[in-house]
């Protein structure tokens, strides 16, 4: 029986991350490869509009887009910016279709780089008598936190180096709270695990960093409250009773590979090192809504001026992969129901591929009440509950852990979620001391004042392929006498109540201010089908998550590297290579290679005006937002999540609600259950049956009660 091929959106096998790796060697066989990345290089999206229209009408597909594979690959036996590359490689053939060297550039943490680095440290005699001046108590433990460079302006950032922060740990126990113990020394370490610098850090609010150390203050030791594991944890509360999720016929989704259909939704996952979970083609009832989905970057920001804490600014996707961060979740603790696993590949540093079991699973939620409507007048109530579809993965980046999840409604709606928990990133600071930039959650530990901004990019296909941005706010009616607003024809307006709505498309690549004063909303709409009701184009809307920006200056390299945090909305003209809003490459970057220089160098430096025009274009939308997290006491040992949501909604893209047709909730299926007998309550019983206190009342099938709204 032939195998089918993969399709042209699913990531690449494991066989083809090998055979691609062999593909490499073969090319170039007078050097050693040390691989970084292997994964699917997406076809054009040009090649791929023919596919996928070819494959939903049900026509022969013709000749499929060529399977290749990014590979990023250090040549030689030096792991230099001199030596890495990027290639392009036809997976089937292999052909080298590209090759660039990367100089000056630095690819994703190697895990392997860090446990040598972490090594190195601890055993170079300096840092050894360091450790030693700073008299720790007896039976510490020393543990060090690598930390990638961010770009502050104080060395040469074409070499790599990492920072080495230290803690300790003192229970004889591997998931002891270290956190909870950070140590004054500090070590920045070359790319090839040589120690370049030893110093201790910053004790006051003003100070710097010196070279003399401070005997450990024994009154920083804690007891059990600040551990978090239940070995070595003060003993958890026993009042919660069992929560089962019953699914006794099984999921309503439907998978066929990377394929998964649901309550008419159709979607294609996606997974890569960097970006993780990514979604592709999604449709709704056979229209089209969104080419690709995915989380762009997200940066991590530390508010300590003090050095050399301004280095503490993290790409967690560009430094270290979110898909390579994946958590293996598990049954029954990340996940709860009928659960489908999607596992993820990424390659070892010989090329051999390695799996990331878990990466992704998919589950359903009751999410409350649908919609609901009583008839005041007979009692008679119908009420639908909402199911959800969740498509989950959860990255550990050092001390955080990052929960992003799509969440798909029965009635077309779309939410990402990020949730944020994990431990805080600590500092030492004096017993008794304060600072304006952070705060001491326990005595001698101190977190630093932080924000974690996230870039969701939105590539839309609302209708088909060509869509519009409309700029939409509601604005009071003038009073009368009153002269009105530019473009606001006069209506009249006697009891000055009255408002409406006015929206602007955009017409150039650019970046959007909110304004929850005026409810500005943001709606993706196709201008060449309109709805037959309002006779207006369809539309998706974004309802985007209200936050705070970058709180750096727009001098810092902070702000020069995260181009994508100065605006929260940004429109652009869709190119294949630009997937991620801080740049290809992140890692010590320097900045001026983002979204924001995109938009400028085709402004500026493109000889035809219509290079920026994105009315009636394949646009690409984008949305910055996040938290400003000034960490509580409550935060410590382990934060409770902080959760943040961004929707996308239809927007007269429907002839009716889209969820009238999903079943009203009925007790005979959904079996609750009373507690201590009492009286239940008023509703729609199942099957059209209307209940009181248990009790038959009402029954559509006579054309009584909840059924005839249905006529």
């Amino acid at each position: 029986m032939a195998i089918s091929p993969p399709h042209p959106l699913d990531p690449l096998t494991p066989q083809e991350i090998s055979a691609t790796a062999q593909h490499v060697r073969k090319a170039f066989p007078d050097s050693e490869a040390y691989f970084r990345v292997i994964t699917l290089a997406e076809p054009p999206k040009e090649e791929m509009m023919v596919f996928l229209d070819a494959e939903h009408e049900g026509q022969p597909v013709g000749k499929r887009p060529a399977r290749l594979a990014t590979v990023q690959v250090f040549f030689g036996a030096k792991r230099d910016s001199e030596h890495f590359y990027e290639l392009k490689v036809n997976v089937d053939s292999g052909e080298i279709v590209h090759k660039e060297q990367l100089a000056g550039r630095h690819p994703h943490v190697d895990g392997n780089d860090m446990v040598k680095t972490e090594t190195a440290c601890l055993n170079d005699p300096r840092v050894q008598a360091a450790i030693k001046d700073m008299q720790l108590p007896d039976g510490a433990v020393v543990k060090i936190e690598p930390w990638t460079y961010a770009t502050d302006g104080m060395n040469d950032m074409s070499q790599k180096i990492t920072m080495c922060y230290f803690y300790m740990r003192l229970l004889d126990h591997p998931d002891a709270n270290h956190y909870a113990y950070p140590l004054d020394l500090c070590v920045e370490m070359s790319g090839s695990a040589e120690v370049l610098k030893i110093y201790y850090l910053p004790a006051s609010a003003s100070g710097g960093p010196t070279t003399n150390a401070t005997p450990y203050d024994r009154s920083k030791i804690f007891g059990a409250e600040i551990e978090y594991h239940p070995d070595v944890a003060p003993p958890r509360r026993t009042t919660t009773k069992p929560y089962h999720v019953s699914q006794p016929e099984g999921p309503s989704f439907a998978t066929r590979g990377n394929l998964v259909q649901w309550e008419k939704w159709h979607i294609r996952v996606g997974f890569n090192y960097r970006e993780g979970l990514t979604l592709h083609d999604v449709r709704y009832d056979g229209h089209s809504l969104f080419y690709r989905l995915s989380l762009s970057e997200m940066f991590v920001p530390y508010g300590d001026p003090r050095t050399p804490y301004a280095r503490k600014a993290a790409f967690d996707l560009g430094n270290d992969g979110a898909g390579c961060n994946a958590n293996n979740l598990q049954l029954g603790c990340d996940c709860l129901g009928h659960i489908k696993y999607f596992d993820g590949w990424h390659v070892t540093s010989s090329g051999d591929a390695i799996k990331i079991p878990n990466a992704v699973c998919c589950h359903e939620v009751d999410d409350g009440i649908l919609w609901k409507h009583t008839n005041f007048r007979t009692g008679n109530g119908v009420v639908v509950r909402s199911r959800v579809l969740v498509l989950q993965t959860i990255i550990t980046v050092s001390n955080y852990e990052y929960i992003f999840a799509f969440h798909f409604g029965m009635d077309a709606s779309l939410q990402y979620e990020v949730r944020a928990t994990g431990i805080v990133s600590t500092v030492p600071i004096p017993v008794g001391g304060a600072v304006p930039f952070g705060t001491t959650v326990a005595p001698g530990v101190m977190a630093p004042y932080h924000q974690h901004l996230f870039c969701l990019r939105i590539d839309p296909a609302v209708g088909g392929w060509r869509n519009s941005l409309l700029v939409e706010e509601s604005h009071p009616l003038p009073v009368d006498n009153a002269q009105p607003p530019h473009n606001t024809t006069t209506i009249p307006n006697p009891f000055r109540i009255g408002y409406t709505t006015r929206g602007d498309i955009v017409d150039r690549e650019c970046g959007l201010a909110l304004d929850h004063t005026v409810n500005r909303v943001f709606k993706i709409v196709n201008e060449a089908v309109l709805n037959p009701v309002t006779n207006t184009p369809i539309a998706y809307k974004l309802t985007p998550y209200y936050s705070q920006l970058l709180l750096a200056d727009a001098s810092s390299y902070h702000a020069k590297r995260s181009e994508f945090a100065a605006h929260p909305v940004w429109v652009t003209r869709y190119h294949d290579d630009e997937l991620f809003a801080s740049g290809k490459h992140t890692m010590q970057s320097l900045g001026g290679e983002g979204i924001a220089s995109w938009i400028d160098g085709r402004k500026h430096g493109s000889s035809s005006p219509s290079a920026s025009s994105v009315r009636n274009e394949d646009i690409v939308v984008w949305h910055t937002f996040g938290s400003t997290h000034n960490p509580r006491v409550e935060d410590w040992p382990v934060m409770p999540c902080e959760k943040m949501s961004v929707g996308l909604k239809p927007v007269n893209f429907f002839t009716r609600n889209p969820a009238m047709d999903v079943r009203p909730s009925c007790q005979a299926v959904n079996r609750s259950v009373l507690v201590d007998g009492e009286a239940g309550c008023h509703g729609n019983g199942g099957d059209g049956q209307v209940m009181e206190n248990g009790v038959v009342v009402a029954d559509a099938q006579n054309g009584h009660g909840s059924g005839a709204l249905f006529e």
